[in-house]
């Protein structure tokens, strides 16, 4: 079954991706740290867990041992996810590329899944629980990496949807305040989306990196 990843809309980390601009995202790594191997508990340390030829491991007093699979991360390298929209989203969207003819007929090919209207509120603007099947554009995992979060290179905040103009540094929302470098604006980026002291408690993450699929 087709998984799907939600993105920040108020900041605009969806239109990010769809763009090209945005191509990592990071997300907490819960972790529940005492774990049963063999009859032995064993403590997990997120320092020490790491993916390797498709499966995730960790090390403990120099041996290697699976990751139970309830802490693995969400995705993995290879998956493909569907990006979240709400069905309003996607039917203006297919109105505006393809016209209304054709926005009405993905909109009756999904009625009976969706239910409603387009210019039905509520649900129908809510990406929160629509179908991954009915998703129109999707990712690729390319990379996923645990790590802390404050070991973000100046390069990955780039992909996190920082861009660059005039050797300033801006969220992917637009021109509201310049950064002096792609971290600092990722700091302030995190601490938006995640909350304030986010980036000062430098949780584990996990960090994907993907490409638009379609």
């Amino acid at each position: 079954m087709t998984k799907k990843i939600m993105l920040n809309d108020k900041y605009c980390l969806t239109q990010a991706v769809l763009d090209g601009t945005k191509t990592m995202t990071r997300r907490k790594f819960t972790l529940t740290l005492d774990k049963n191997v063999a009859g032995k508990l064993i403590r997990v340390y997120p320092s020490k867990v790491f993916f390797d030829k498709g499966k995730w491991l960790f090390d403990f007093d120099g041996k290697t041992y699976f990751l139970p699979k309830e802490n693995y991360p969400r995705y993995n390298v290879g998956e493909v996810v569907a990006i979240a929209q709400s069905y309003k989203t996607i039917y203006d969207e297919l109105t505006d590329k393809d016209g209304e003819e054709a926005a009405n007929e993905w909109w009756c090919n999904a009625h009976e899944v969706i239910g409603g209207s387009p210019d039905t509120s509520g649900g129908n603007n809510n990406k929160m629980f629509v179908k991954a099947e009915l998703m129109p554009h999707h990712i690729r995992i390319t990379d996923v990496k645990v790590e802390r979060l404050q070991d973000i290179s100046e390069e990955d905040a780039l992909k996190e949807g920082i861009f660059e103009l005039a050797f300033s540094y801006y969220l992917p929302s637009g021109f509201r305040k310049p950064f002096n470098t792609p971290r600092e604006a990722f700091i302030h980026l995190i601490d938006k989306i995640s909350g304030n002291g986010t980036w000062d408690s430098n949780p584990w993450v996990v960090a994907y990196s993907f490409e638009l699929v379609d």
